[in-house]
């Protein structure tokens, strides 16, 4: 949607067809519409495919000439302008084609082969019949544009249902115009997914493919004239039926003997008598073809692979065979059956017991007591592990077990690159925070924030996961884009939060108390994050002149990334007795039930607090070089609802103001918070823990439903507690006759 409303040519209407999408597809282009007239969102009550969802489009539009874009391609900078201006130039052709490029997760950039035959047709207008070299063009409804009133009023062309039902489109299209023009322009930007397209899922859908193409056939022979280019298209369906056999992402092992069977039966019923087989290794498979030989064609394809896996599995051998645990202990494990009653627990690279995966630990034990967990940790973290949890350090023999028996892997990040994810477990993606720096494959654009990170790696691993947990709608879509994976996304809430709408009153005062707050003071927790840019903690407050500005009424909570070690400077600020350092507090949770407010800058902590609905102040002195350095989604400073959870400060100075003059805690804030939790705070309501464990472990739909925002209870603030408890003590001290009203 951004590509086509950035255009430079602005004379233009977008039809966007909501195919009754199950997540917030409808939601989005409602949005757009809100925000540009241009845009004319369509809500289809049943989901009925792309073909008749580009029906709906093309029946609604009042434009000269129609342009189909799939959801996940991008018309590239300037395309619109370089259509209009060839379609003037060559005088309202019935089909414009024009070029397009291949785009890659990595920033890689491929030319269509179709540049050289596009850019040689220069300004001349044309049939299929006179250049039917343009019928060699790959065969999808993207990369044309057509005169309306050729494709709905004249011809009323519509798409057939099914998969492969470009190919049929273009080709009855092209025979049938009079008047067809080219450019080189490049006007899309393809797409090309790692993994979860439909088109790229294995099954009987595939098979579709016959059907198309036995239409196009009959197309034909209804026109005894197109009989010229019949070879032509005889040869491009031989070689759309060889490629599809040959994905294992589209025909699956088990369908491959019949996929064949069929495809050559439609090879001899349609091949036209003057058809001359093309030489080299297509030529030959297109010989096996007619053949209908299925043991000549395996014959030849296991043959052409072998050289393939020969050469990969000399590549890996030395490193396989230096990791001694997976070649034999865990290769031994490998080969034992899953246990179905076993689930490993990790988070934050074995630092303990704690977030999202801890709250669906507990909640398992309670909800599904049979499945037995088990959480892998570091050897310097096994002092921390509660009695009663069962363990595993890393690396040890039985470590390697139960990664490789646990029919359940929950995790807050990745496993590392060893571990093998077996077809019969099942790995939960937990995450750890919303994203508001970017993330994933977002991180190429800042190569000295990623250090020099394998992104091929990267995916790798995430190619494990199952699901992904995400607390929000915003969540989910960047997880799909910067993790271009085939896991399902599943909205239950992150149940670290479950706590901030369970806790009571009471939980709150003790908190408190075990941090030695006083009655009346007013904490504030202040959680800076980490600087890709910086090495080491670099205090961004003078804390010493900050606790005195505000005064003895304030506590000042100080908790630094855990990515850095003790600080000397905040070990002395707290033997003064100016702040309390937690740094290494265990339960960052307790924390926020503690606070009053927050103060951060681009720390993920701020979505999870906003679930108190407590004032948060955005700290970010140094927010041009670290949005420029780490990439971010969003602008916190930017004051838009939605964007900002509450008062800024760019100086130390401001940030003394924020506090002293009450803006902190003012109706402004709060009404940024607001629009902060609608957007964030979308599916946590206490119940995430139970949402997913009924899923995973139980194999359950979602429940219990997330609960509206205004219908959920967050624990009560620390001055709501003292307010309640000095009401209770007035009220005691009233009956008991020591005050006379």
């Amino acid at each position: 949607m951004d590509s086509i409303l950035s255009q430079s040519f602005g004379d233009f209407e977008v039809i966007a067809i909501d195919d009754f999408s199950p997540d917030a597809c409808g939601r989005i282009l409602d949005d757009y519409a809100t925000a540009d007239s241009r845009v004319i969102p369509v809500h289809l009550e049943e989901n009925q495919g792309i073909g008749k969802a580009r029906d709906a489009g093309a029946l609604r539009a009042r434009g000269e000439y129609i342009v189909f874009l799939d959801s996940d391609d991008t018309l590239a900078e300037g395309a619109l302008q370089a259509m209009a201006d060839r379609i003037d130039e060559t005088g309202n052709p019935d089909i414009l084609l024009f070029n397009h490029v291949r785009t890659y997760w990595n920033n890689r950039v491929q030319p269509s082969a179709a540049g050289e035959i596009l850019a040689a047709a220069g300004s001349d207008v044309f049939t299929a019949l006179e250049r039917p070299e343009y019928l060699s063009m790959f065969a999808v409804v993207w990369n044309r544009a057509y005169r309306r009133q050729f494709y709905v009023d004249d011809h009323n062309f519509t798409f057939t249902d099914g998969i492969y039902e470009d190919a049929l489109m273009v080709y009855k299209t092209m025979l049938t115009a009079e008047r067809i023009a080219a450019t080189d322009h490049v006007c899309v930007e393809y797409r090309q997914r790692r993994q979860g397209n439909s088109m790229r899922t294995p099954g009987r859908k595939h098979f579709g493919i016959f059907q198309q193409y036995a239409r196009l056939f009959e197309f034909l022979d209804e026109r005894p004239h197109l009989a010229p280019v019949r070879p032509l298209l005889f040869e491009r369906m031989a070689s759309h039926f060889l490629f599809t056999l040959a994905r294992e992402d589209r025909i699956v092992p088990k369908d491959r003997a019949e996929f064949f069977k069929l495809s050559a039966a439609q090879y001899r019923r349609l091949k036209p008598r003057d058809f001359v087989v093309p030489e080299g290794r297509q030529g030959t498979r297109f010989q096996i073809l007619d053949r209908g030989s299925y043991a000549a064609y395996a014959a030849m394809t296991f043959a052409s692979s072998t050289h393939r896996q020969v050469v990969q599995r000399a590549s890996k051998a030395k490193t396989k065979l230096g990791k001694t645990a997976y070649n034999r202990l865990y290769r031994l494990h490998l080969r034992r059956p899953v246990d179905e009653n076993l689930a490993v627990y990790a988070a934050y690279w074995n630092r303990g017991i704690a977030c999202n995966p801890a709250a669906i630990y507990q909640k398992a034990k309670e909800l599904a007591p049979d499945v037995h967990g088990v959480w892998v940790v570091k050897r310097t973290e096994v002092d921390s592990v509660p009695a009663g949890v069962d363990y595993v350090v890393a690396n040890s023999p039985r470590y390697w077990e139960v990664m490789a028996r646990a029919k359940y892997l929950v995790n807050n990040v990745n496993f590392p690159n060893e571990i093998v994810k077996r077809p019969e477990q099942v790995f939960l993606q937990t995450h750890h925070g919303t994203p508001l720096k970017q993330m994933g494959i977002d991180q190429q654009k800042f190569p000295a924030a990623a250090k020099g990170m394998s992104f091929g790696k990267l995916l790798e691993r995430a190619d494990k996961w199952d699901l992904s947990l995400t607390s929000n709608q915003h969540s989910t879509e960047i997880w799909e884009r910067v993790y271009p994976c085939a896991f399902e996304a599943i909205e239950y809430g992150y149940p670290r939060n479950d706590v901030y709408f369970r806790a009571t009153a009471e939980d709150v005062s003790r908190i408190r108390g075990e941090l030695g707050i006083e009655e009346g003071k007013t904490a504030i927790l202040y959680c800076p994050t980490v600087r890709d840019y910086q090495k080491g903690y670099v205090p961004r407050i003078d804390l010493e002149r900050f606790c005195r500005e505000l005064g003895p009424d304030y506590v000042v909570l100080v908790r630094t990334h855990y990515f850095y070690g003790a600080d000397p400077s905040l070990e002395a600020l707290q033997e003064r007795g100016l702040i309390k350092d937690v740094s290494r507090y265990p339960v960052v949770e307790d924390l926020c039930l503690a606070a009053d407010a927050l103060i951060t800058d681009y720390s993920s902590i701020m979505f999870d607090y906003a679930c108190l609905d407590r004032p948060i102040v955005t700290y970010a002195d140094d927010w041009q070089v670290y949005s420029r350095a780490r990439g971010v989604y969003f602008d916190i400073l930017s004051g838009q609802a939605g964007e900002t959870p509450g008062a800024t400060a760019t100086s130390e100075d401001q940030l003394i103001e924020v506090f002293r003059s009450g803006a902190w805690n003012s109706s402004r804030a709060a009404e940024l918070r607001s629009a902060f939790r609608e957007r964030f705070v979308q599916y946590d309501d206490g119940h995430a823990a139970e949402r997913v464990v009924r899923h995973m472990f139980l194999g359950e739909e979602s429940s219990p439903r997330v609960l509206p925002l205004e219908e959920r209870t967050p624990a009560p603030s620390p001055a709501a507690v003292e307010t309640a408890r000095i009401v209770r003590q007035r009220a005691g001290r009233n009956e008991s006759g020591l005050v006379d009203a």
